[in-house]
C-alpha cells in the first residue's frame, strides 16, 4: 500500500482526469455547484470526499465512480471480509438438524451466496467464513478456495455461538492490521443504490470510522436498534430494548476500521454470556467514531432465520428475477463485472450448469458482451 493517504491518492487521480479533459478547477466547481476552494482541497487530499460528491464528479467528467477512484479502495486499502455462518439454526429445526441454514436454498441459490455477493460488491476479495465444526466441510465443498469467484476464501470454526462480536476473536489472525467488514450469513440485502452505500462504508473504514446500516422495521424490540438525529447521526445503540427509542433496526452488515479485534477486548459478555455486536458498536459511538447509513425505500433487507422470512425472501427474489430476466446476487457475475474472472471463466461455469436457469444466465451475459 502507498504511504500516501487515500484522500491524496484520490485527489491526484481527480486532478489527472480534470487536466486530461482540459478543464480548470473553476470549470468543475461550476458544474457541480461548489466553490473552487473545495476542488482545490479535494485535489490536494485535504478534504474528505463523500460518496455524493464522487457521483457528482463522475457525472461532471463523464466517468463511472470506479474510474474516478481508479480502484484505489481495492488496490490501496486492503479491506478484509467476514461471513459469520455459525449458529444452530434452531428456529429452522428440524431442517437445520441435518444441514447449516446458510446452505439452504433461497429461491435459486444457496443462502450464503447473498452475503458473499454483498462483500464482493464492496470490492472485497479476502474473505473468512466462520462455520460450525460439523458444517465446515460442506461449505468448503460448495465454495472451495473462492477461485471460481475470483476471490480468496479461508475458513475458521466457531465451536460455540457466543455473540456476533466473537467473530473478531476467532478472525483476529485473519483480519490482522486491516479494516474489516462483517456480514451475517443469513442476511439478504438488495437495492439499486447498495453499491454506493458500500462505497461510503469502505471510505469510512479507511478513515477510522465504523459504519452500521439501519432499516425501518415494525417490531424494533426484536432487534438491535439505532437512535438517530435528523441528520442520521447515531445518538445511541441498544440491544433488543423493551422500549425502543426508534424503529430503525441495525442490520447484519458492519464495517470497521483498523483495530477492531483489539476493540473487542474492551467489551464484556452480556447477561446471556455473549459478546454483543451492539456493545462493540457502542465503543465506537462513545469514541465518536460510529456512522450510520439508512437503507430507506428502494432497499430490501431480510434476516432469513425463520420459515416465513425464507419464503418471503424467495418469493421476492423470484419476482425481481422474473421481471428483470436476470439473476441477482450472483457471485460469478459480480466477479466478471469486477474483472476478477474472464469471459472464458464464466463460460466454463455456465456450461457446467447449462441444464438450469443459473448456468443459462451465466452463458447469456457472455453472449451479450459478444454483441457489443
Amino acid at each position: 500500500m502507498s504511504n500516501k493517504t487515500y484522500n491524496q491518492l484520490l485527489g491526484e487521480n481527480l486532478r489527472r482526469i480534470r487536466e486530461s479533459q482540459g478543464l480548470t478547477q473553476n470549470d468543475v466547481a461550476k458544474i457541480i455547484n461548489t466553490s473552487r476552494d473545495v476542488i482545490i482541497r479535494i485535489e490536494k487530499g485535504s478534504k474528505n470526499v463523500t460518496v455524493e460528491e464522487l457521483f457528482q464528479l463522475a457525472k461532471a467528467y463523464n466517468k463511472t465512480v470506479d474510474e474516478l477512484v481508479n480502484n484505489i479502495i481495492k488496490e490501496n486499502i486492503n479491506i478484509k471480509g467476514i461471513i459469520l455462518a455459525g449458529g444452530t439454526g434452531s428456529r429452522l429445526f428440524p431442517v437445520t438438524e441435518g444441514t447449516s441454514k446458510q446452505l439452504m436454498c433461497v429461491y435459486d441459490k444457496p443462502m450464503i451466496y447473498y452475503p458473499l455477493s454483498v462483500l464482493m460488491q464492496a470490492g472485497i476479495k479476502d474473505i473468512l467464513i466462520i462455520t460450525t465444526p460439523q458444517d465446515q466441510q460442506n461449505f468448503m465443498k460448495l465454495l472451495g478456495d473462492g477461485s471460481k469467484y475470483g476471490i480468496n476464501l479461508t475458513y475458521e470454526v466457531q465451536p460455540k455461538p457466543e455473540g456476533l462480536a466473537q467473530a473478531f476473536v476467532i478472525g483476529k489472525k485473519f483480519v490482522g492490521n486491516d479494516p474489516c467488514a462483517m456480514v451475517l450469513g443469513d442476511n439478504i440485502f438488495y437495492g439499486n443504490g447498495l453499491e454506493e452505500e458500500l462505497y461510503q462504508a469502505s471510505l469510512n473504514a479507511q478513515r477510522g470510522y465504523a459504519t452500521i446500516f439501519g432499516y425501518q422495521v415494525k417490531d424494533p424490540e426484536r432487534f438491535g436498534i439505532m437512535e438517530l438525529d435528523s441528520h442520521s447521526n447515531v445518538l445511541s445503540v441498544e440491544e433488543k430494548p423493551a422500549k425502543p427509542k426508534s424503529d430503525y433496526a441495525i442490520s447484519g452488515l458492519y464495517f470497521y476500521p483498523i483495530g477492531v479485534c483489539e476493540k473487542v477486548n474492551l467489551i464484556k459478555p452480556s447477561e446471556r454470556g455473549e459478546l454483543e455486536i451492539t456493545s462493540l458498536n457502542d465503543v465506537y459511538l462513545k469514541e465518536k467514531k460510529l456512522k450510520a447509513r439508512v437503507l430507506n425505500e428502494g432497499y430490501t433487507w431480510f434476516d432469513t432465520g425463520t420459515f416465513d422470512s425464507l419464503l418471503e425472501a424467495s418469493n421476492m427474489i423470484k419476482t425481481i428475477e422474473t421481471n428483470r430476466d436476470s439473476i441477482i446476487c450472483c457471485p460469478e457475475k459480480i466477479a466478471y463485472e469486477n474483472e476478477w474472472l474472464t469471459k472464458e471463466d464464466i463460460v466454463e461455469a455456465g456450461t457446467a450448469m447449462k441444464n438450469n436457469s443459473y448456468g443459462q444466465y451465466l452463458l447469456k451475459i457472455t453472449k451479450k458482451d459478444n454483441k457489443k
